[in-house]
């Protein structure tokens, strides 16, 4: 149940209806944007009755969601989520490119990458400082140290950072350095983490898991939008099938089904989907043709003696061609489906 206030409503009137939910042992969930409040209602065993709410002081109408994903869904917000991180605008209208290592190597790596990326186009850069690998004896990242080498690059550079986050124990020390968190495809159903991240105060990039339904992942977006926090950008970065001709297979086709039943902004990761170099290139076209909201791409000077996905990164002369070449594609679409 969404709970439609009408534009003049008082905060009491608000508050009256919130009252109301609670008392129906309920979660009451004010949901921001446009120019009224409304109310999600959550939490509720069985359908709500709307007659409880309609004829409420301020209240101007009550309007039944029927789908799981309650938040996430455009029954709930018509019109698209935009996310601000810093000075850039993520969502409906607007290109994002996200560049930069997969892993943090040094403080000379990532500030020269750092600098390729930007003068080529990027909004925001890229960087793992911890590392879940499927090997154990792999590289697994520089933890702290990483996050201050980010920092640096925030500060020489000006472009807001993308770290992951793997844990609770270093949720805080990540949060603090990063401008956006991003929770990876193997916990993408970790709840108690998804939850964690509800209670942040900063964006978050849920990547979508590897074996997951496009309904499993809006759910997991809702986990994180139930606990309060509405920055979420969805990540679509392939799932797992039964080829071998690239690492996962890039499912376009979310992007398009994501649009229509979300108010989320979404973006497509070509890197992790193909994990070869050479397809890159065409899957970022594919997906900024298919009217994705941007892009995250890795990127390294040296590829070859990367300490994380080497074989997947591009050169920075290659991705100054992408850039230019999705900036292109993106003026002919618009970006924007009318839903």
């Amino acid at each position: 149940m969404l709970v439609v206030m009408d534009v003049s409503a008082t905060p009491q009137q608000i508050e009256q209806v919130v009252k109301v939910i609670e008392s129906r042992g309920c979660t009451a969930r004010p949901i921001p944007g446009g120019d009224r409040v409304s109310i999600g209602v959550l939490n509720n065993r069985g359908p709500v009755d709307a007659s409880m709410f309609i004829g409420l002081p301020g209240v101007k109408d009550a309007v039944p969601i029927t789908k799981p994903y309650k938040l996430v869904s455009r029954e709930t917000k018509a019109g698209d989520t935009l996310i601000q991180v810093g000075e850039v605008t993520i969502g409906n209208g607007h290109l994002t490119i996200i560049a930069g290592p997969c892993a943090i190597e040094s403080e000379t790596q990532a500030i020269t990458i750092a600098g390729y990326v930007k003068k080529a186009g990027a909004h925001l850069f890229r960087g793992g400082a911890f590392k879940p690998r499927t090997s154990p004896y792999s590289f697994q990242g520089l933890g702290e140290e990483g996050l201050k080498i980010l920092a640096k690059v925030r500060e020489r550079t000006g472009m807001p950072v993308v770290t992951e986050v793997m844990d609770f124990p270093t949720f805080d020390q990540v949060e603090h350095y990063s401008d956006v968190l991003q929770i990876g495809t193997r916990n993408m159903q970790n709840f108690s983490l998804l939850k964690r991240a509800g209670e942040s105060y900063r964006p978050i990039l849920l990547k979508r898991g590897m074996a997951a339904t496009i309904e499993e992942w809006l759910m997991a977006a809702e986990y994180i939008m139930a606990q309060g926090n509405h920055q979420v950008i969805l990540c679509e970065r392939g799932v797992r099938t039964f080829v071998h001709h690239s690492r996962n297979t890039l499912d376009l086709s979310a992007v398009p089904v994501v649009r229509k039943e979300s108010h989320l902004p979404i973006i497509v990761d070509p890197s992790h989907a193909a994990g070869r170099r050479d397809q890159v290139l065409p899957l970022s076209r594919a997906a900024v043709a298919a009217n994705a909201h941007g892009l995250m791409v890795e990127v390294h000077h040296q590829p070859e003696k990367a300490l994380s996905d080497g074989a997947q990164s591009l050169y920075p002369d290659q991705f100054d061609i992408l850039c230019r070449q999705v900036t292109d594609i993106f003026a002919v679409s618009g970006g924007q489906e009318p839903f």
